[in-house]
Order: structure tokens, then sequence, then C-alpha cells
């Protein structure tokens, strides 16, 4: 399983559409739109949980894509390091 970082999404996209979109590629475990804890809004990045091969494939052909009118920025997820 691979975790990808999507960003530059608008700001309206939800988790359902994200799964959606990804799911062209192959199987989506997870996927989640990051929300602001206070407002609920969109933060504008999320990521969505593939498996290895599938996830290749998203990120090949969804990196630079216009969706929404945006381009999004699709690439593996690095582990959070200590702030």
């Amino acid at each position: 399983m691979k975790s990808i970082f999507v960003g530059n999404l608008a700001w309206t996209a939800t988790d359902a559409e994200l799964r959606e979109k990804f799911s062209e590629f192959g199987t989506v475990l997870d996927a989640r739109v990051i929300t602001d804890k206070m407002s609920g809004k969109s933060k504008g990045f999320g990521f969505v949980d593939m498996e290895d091969d599938g996830a290749e494939k998203a990120i090949a052909g969804l990196s630079g894509f216009e969706w929404n009118g945006r381009k999004l920025t699709v690439n593996e997820a690095k582990p959070k390091t200590g702030r």
C-alpha cells in the first residue's frame, strides 16, 4: 500500500470525489480531504491510500492534471517528521 499526497485541490473537493477520481487508476483503500478542525473547511490538500501498482499509475497520470480548475500536485506521501 502507498499513501499519496494530493495538493492544490479545489476548496469544494470531497472525500467521495477524490476516491472516484483515483479509482480510475486502481483500488482505493482510503481517500480524505484534510479540513480545518475549527471551521471544517478544506485546507486544499488530501491523501489517498492505494495498492502499490495503482498508486504508481495515479501519480504518473494525475500529477499536473487539471481538475476542477486547478492543477493537481500528486506524489508519494512522506512520513511526518517532528516539528
